[in-house]
Order: C-alpha cells, then sequence, then structure tokens
C-alpha cells in the first residue's frame, strides 16, 4: 500500500492516517490470483540461475550432506510418493510433524508444502498432553516422527517414522511425476504454534501468501545488495553459509530453511543445540550467517571458550526473538568487530519477520529492533484509549501487510481479539518508534510488573543485570506484594566461579534505575527456563516463586 501525500520521508508517520509507513523500498509479489505455492515460489527463484555446487544442507555433528540437485530429486520423489497410495496426500490435509532439526525435515517440508499439504511442526520435547492439545488444533491426517518421540502421538493418528527405511525409500521412490495440484496463495502453507510463554499455545495459520511475500522481501534485499557492491567495485560477498541454532518447527527456522533455498545458500542444522558443537561448526564449516536469540549472544560475548576458535568466517548475527540491549550489543561488538550484528523483531504471526536493521550503519543503533519491513504498516496504539500515537510515544504495536497470518486455528475468539476487521494485527508488545522511523521494543504489555501505579519492564531490567560481569542468564518476574501489588523478582544464573550476593545485584540495579524499578528479591538457580527460540518462560519461574516463596528482604 503506498503511503499518503502527507507521509514524513525521516520517521514514517503520517498525520492524516495516524500510522507509520515503511521506509523500505517496495517488493513486487505475485499477483495474488495467480495459482501459487510458496515452495514453488522459492524453487522458481533457486532455478533463475544454475544450481549451486556446494550442498544445501549439512549436518553440524555428522558432516553429511546433500547437494541441490539431491534435494530437489528427493523431495520431487517424496512428495510424488505421499500423494500416491497408500497415502493418498491432498491439498488441504494436514501433516502433524514431530522431530528433532534432521535433513530430511527439510525434504519433508519442501515436499509437503508443493502439493498443498499444510505442514504442522511442534517441538518433539512437548509432552503427550500438550502434544494432544496440537493434535486437537490442526486435526491432522498423518504425523511423521521418529522412534524416540513417537509414542508421544495420539495412537489414533498414522505415523511414518523418518528413521526407517520404508521412509528412506520414499525419497528415492522411482514412481512415474504427475503434475502438481493448483495451489491458490491464500491457501494454508503451514499451523506454526505459538510460544505460550504466556497463554495457551495457539495454532497459528500462515498462508503460501505470507511465505512468499517474506521470501520475496529476503531475494530483493539480497540482489539490492550484490547490485550495490558491483556498482562499487567491490568483489561478490562470499557464499553464504548459514548455521541453523534454531529448530526447524520454531517460525524463524521454518522461514529461514525456504529462505536458504530460495537465495541458493548452504544451510547446517544442529539437531541439539551445544554450544562448543555450534563454535565448531561455524570453525569447521567456515560459517558466516547464524540466526540467534538473545541468550546466544549473551554466551559469545562473554564465554571464555570463544577464544579457543577460529571464527573469522562469522560476518553476521541476525538477532531476534526478545530485546537486545544496548550495553549487550556493544560488548558482543568489542569481542566480535568485524561481524554485522543484525538486529529484528517478528512473531510466529507475522511469518517472523516485521522489521529489522539492514547495513552496517543502521546495525549500529543498538537497542532497536531496526525499521518496519517493506509492504508493511505500523500503528502504535494507546491500549486504554486506542488512540494512535505518533513518533517517540509508547503503545501497542499494530502492523498490517502480506505477511500477517490468516488467524488462529480452532479459536474464533482469539483471532478476533487479536485481527480486527481492517486487518490490524494486534501484537501485545509495547513498543515506540522514533523520529528516524527505528522500532524499540520495550516489553511484552502482558508482562509489565504493575509496581504501585508505575509499570517496569523485566526486559528492562534483565539487560542491565547481563551487563554484570559475574550474572552468566538472567529473568525478572512479578511477585505479589501486599503493598505494591507487584514487585520486580530476578532468576540469576552465576557466572562459574563468582559468588554474587543478593545485596550485591540489588545495588547494581539500584544505581542504574528509577527507585521504582529496584530489583527486591533475588533467588540463585542454575539455568533460567528458555522456549527453543531463547524466549524466557516466566510463568515457570512465577510458579517457582510462589511454590518456593524466598525470605522477605
Amino acid at each position: 500500500m503506498p503511503p499518503p501525500p502527507s507521509f514524513d520521508p525521516r520517521s514514517g508517520f503520517s498525520p492524516t492516517t495516524r500510522t507509520f509507513h515503511t521506509l523500505r523500498p517496495e517488493t513486487p509479489l505475485p499477483p495474488e490470483s495467480f495459482p501459487l505455492s510458496a515452495a514453488e515460489f522459492s524453487l522458481s527463484l533457486l532455478r533463475s540461475s544454475p544450481l549451486p555446487p556446494h550442498p544445501v544442507l549439512l549436518d553440524a555433528f555428522s558432516s553429511a550432506s546433500v547437494s541441490f540437485p539431491s534435494f530437489l530429486s528427493q523431495s520431487s520423489s517424496l512428495a510424488t510418493a505421499l500423494r500416491s497410495s497408500p497415502f493418498n496426500l491432498s491439498p488441504g490435509t494436514v501433516a502433524f510433524i514431530l522431530s528433532p532439526s534432521r535433513l530430511d525435515i527439510s525434504v519433508l517440508y519442501l515436499a509437503l508444502v508443493s502439493i498443498g499439504v499444510v505442514v504442522s511442526p511442534a517441538n518433539p520435547a512437548s509432552s503427550p498432553s500438550e502434544i494432544l492439545h496440537q493434535v486437537g488444533l490442526c486435526k491432522p491426517t498423518i504425523a511423521f516422527s521418529v522412534s524416540s518421540v513417537a509414542s508421544k502421538i495420539p495412537s489414533e493418528i498414522p505415523v511414518v517414522l523418518l528413521d526407517s527405511p520404508s521412509f528412506t525409500s520414499l525419497l528415492s521412490s522411482k514412481l512415474p511425476n504427475s503434475p502438481l495440484p493448483t495451489i491458490k496463495q491464500s491457501d494454508t502453507a503451514a499451523i506454526l504454534y505459538s510460544s505460550g510463554t504466556t497463554g495457551r499455545v495457539k495454532g497459528v495459520v500462515l498462508t503460501h501468501r505470507n511465505l512468499i511475500a517474506c521470501i520475496a522481501d529476503q531475494h530483493r534485499r539480497r540482489a539490492t545488495r550484490l547490485a550495490e557492491a558491483a556498482a562499487a567495485g567491490e568483489p561478490e560477498p562470499p557464499q553464504t553459509v548459514a548455521l541453523f541454532t534454531i529448530p526447524l518447527f520454531h517460525v524463524f527456522g521454518f522461514f529461514m530453511l525456504f529462505r536458504a533455498l530460495a537465495l541458493g545458500e548452504t544451510t547446517v542444522l544442529m539437531e541439539r543445540f551445544e554450544f562448543g558443537a555450534m563454535l565448531r561448526a561455524i570453525e569447521k564449516h567456515k560459517v558466516t550467517f547464524v540466526p540467534a536469540a538473545p541468550p546466544l549472544i549473551v554466551a559469545l560475548a562473554k564465554s571464555p571458550d570463544v577464544s579457543r576458535f577460529d571464527l573469522s568466517s562469522l560476518e553476521t548475527m541476525a538477532v531476534g526473538g526478545a530485546p537486545l540491549g544496548r550495553e549487550l550489543a556493544e560488548q558482543f561488538v568489542a569481542r566480535f568487530p568485524n561481524v554485522e550484528l543484525v538486529q529484528g523483531y517478528g512473531l510466529t504471526e507475522s511469518c517472523g519477520s516485521a522489521a529489522a536493521t539492514s547495513g552496517p550503519e543502521e546495525s549500529k543503533m543498538y537497542g532497536s529492533a531496526g525499521r518496519i519491513g517493506a509492504n508493511l504498516e505500523a500503528k502504535i496504539v494507546d491500549p486504554s484509549t486506542g488512540e494512535a500515537l505518533g513518533p517517540g510515544q509508547r503503545g501497542e504495536l499494530w502492523l498490517r501487510g502480506p505477511i500477517i497470518m490468516k488467524g488462529y486455528v480452532g479459536d474464533d475468539e482469539a483471532t478476533s481479539s487479536t485481527l480486527d476487521r481492517e486487518g490490524w494485527l494486534k501484537t501485545g508488545d509495547l513498543c515506540y518508534i522514533n523520529e528516524d522511523g527505528f522500532l524499540y521494543i520495550v516489553d511484552r504489555l502482558k508482562e509489565l510488573i504493575k509496581y504501585k501505579a508505575y509499570q517496569v519492564p523485566p526486559a528492562e531490567l534483565e539487560r542491565i543485570l547481563h551487563t554484570q560481569p559475574g550474572i552468566a542468564d538472567a529473568a525478572v518476574i512479578p511477585y505479589p506484594d501486599e503493598d505494591a501489588g507487584e514487585i520486580p523478582m530476578a532468576f540469576v544464573v552465576r557466572q562459574p566461579g563468582t559468588h554474587l550476593i543478593e545485596k550485591e545485584i540489588m545495588d547494581f540495579v539500584a544505581k542504574q534505575v528509577a527507585p521504582y524499578k529496584k530489583i527486591r528479591r533475588v533467588a540463585f538457580v542454575n539455568a533460567i527456563p528458555k522456549s527453543p527460540a531463547g524466549k524466557i518462560l516466566r510463568r515457570e519461574l512465577v510458579q517457582k516463586a510462589l511454590s518456593n516463596p524466598p525470605s522477605k528482604l
């Protein structure tokens, strides 16, 4: 949607519509009426030039690899087999996937999406009751899993084991290919699950159009970078080798897989995340790009193990999932001066993408999630009055554009409360956009601590805690208090060999914040519970605090 004439080219704000418009170049998209799947679109971009000679997939632990020709052949064979007897999968049916990040999961995703089957992947670490809830939402006709976790899937759902010879044979089946079914861009491509950090997990319905819009923008941005480098007489950048520390069942990993395919990149997968294994993989495979959550930036900035590895190939870290503070970003850049720290923001409901920094200069806007992405509009809305606010004012972020979800599967009430009739997604995040159009995430509205008449953002206190050299990790939650309503309580993981005490931590924070934001309780733990994407599971910490109340300080 083009901006109105009153559009401010600096902030993107229109006082007429009270809307922030993107400052990024528009990304052309195929006509919505044109039948097209996200898989077909990705492959059309890949095939616009000769297939890359390097692998499309690498296993970080075994170094097993899959070439582009083999990947396309396996995906095509699998797609044909899944449409044939005994599977007879057809467009619109749902496939539930419960597996770690194996190489064949990527092949499976592409095959399913290409034939219009809805992909619904879940965390293999989920409990049977959590899986029962997810299955109840997506209503699959088939499931794909591995032997170690398949028993968690309800018995009435047929399961195909990925680690069985029968599945391996499907990757090289000799069945005659038939024309792919016609798929509308408005058709559902995937049902992905929200983090559930502040409520019950919901199934987010993403369409082929949603994914195509994201893929197209990534492709345009890459083409622009290459053109700019050529115009400046610079050599073509080295081939991108991306290491996924985020699992493929998460929206970030799910989308980044299609991105890597469309851009002809190599993707290194980790079936399970280990910090040391990640460092070895970067060194061994000359990794250039790592999408990551803030806890990984903390580890890279502070861990003494980093110095034992050659990480000189690393060019870019793309950080999302939670706000990244200035102090932590500066610590990382001081240790890795040649690595561009791309900060971004997105939700499962926006295909994992909504805003990001672009280029070395913007990457220095520490604390910002960057500018609103191409083809998007944003509003900052006062949660109390519903008034749309201007630059520099804090309110709930609303988003609208082609990457926004269709809704929540099986939950009309949640859909109507999150998506309004004009297509605006209410993100639930307290944010502001400054005079230069940069987005700043303050915190989740539901996670703000209500101390007397004040609102305290946990993320702000966590950023301060992470700057304390003796702290390896930290989280802040609301703790009930008779006088104040809620007080900030910190859970802290000490750095090995340190002996921080409660008073030291409280004094450290108190010197840097207003009195109402002070940490008033501290508990020491071995680890902070987090989702696979690195989001703090505050509900678990609140339950822990209430079941083991600390002595009054």
